[in-house]
């Protein structure tokens, strides 16, 4: 079977670490951003940030009640981020979502959930008539809070914890091109201080 292009050049990367699993493809590489470019990134956050939304409401006004921020892409240093996160898994740019920051205060968390978007949710469609689903996920913590905070992957019982400047991606898909509920992950609840995250969405497609 060939190798994926995307899983080679991330397992060729150096100081990164694969979490060793037959059911999804996780990645892990401590200090991919730097102190200035993480506290840089969390002023940005704060200027616009807003209550974070889901894609399918399930009932639960508590599922996610964290805030998100849309950062610019014209910002430099938002374009020099969404460039070296590209080129770090060898991903089309084009294919890229906005980069987004997300600020969890205490008590706040994302339960647990997939990123990409299910083939029956009602708006399926909606979301993915042009650009397709989303393929990978990558995540960059921007600070350590004081308690809590962490990352759950449920069905391989994986427990990431924040680190400034930690990435954290992953494949949404299994090697047959479906999406894979193996991803199923946790934004657990942030108990003391505040957490600060990036994420960058990439598509089946071109975005926009």
């Amino acid at each position: 079977m060939a190798t994926d292009p995307i899983i080679a050049r991330l397992s060729a990367q150096p100081l990164i670490q694969r979490v060793p699993s037959p059911k999804l493809t996780l990645f892990i590489r401590r200090d991919f951003l730097d102190a200035a470019e993480c506290a840089a990134l969390i002023g940005l956050i704060d200027v616009d940030r807003r209550p974070s939304t889901i894609a399918d409401p399930n009932g639960d006004t508590a599922f996610r009640t964290s805030e998100t921020c849309d950062l610019r892409g014209d910002d430099p240093l938002v374009a020099a981020i969404n460039r070296r996160l590209a080129e770090f898994a060898g991903l089309d740019p084009r294919h890229g979502e906005p980069l987004q920051g997300q600020r969890y205060a205490v008590g706040q968390e994302f339960k647990a959930h997939t990123d990409y978007f299910e083939p029956t949710g009602a708006d399926f469609a909606r979301y993915c008539s042009v650009a397709g689903n989303r393929t990978w996920t990558m995540m960059v913590y921007l600070n350590e809070p004081e308690a809590g905070g962490a990352t759950r992957f449920k069905a391989i019982d994986k427990t990431i914890q924040p680190e400034p400047g930690k990435l954290v991606c992953w494949n949404n898909r299994r090697a047959d091109d479906t999406p894979n509920p193996a991803t199923l992950h946790h934004g657990m609840k942030v108990r003391a201080g505040v957490k600060y995250v990036i994420t960058k969405w990439f598509r089946e497609h071109p975005w926009g």
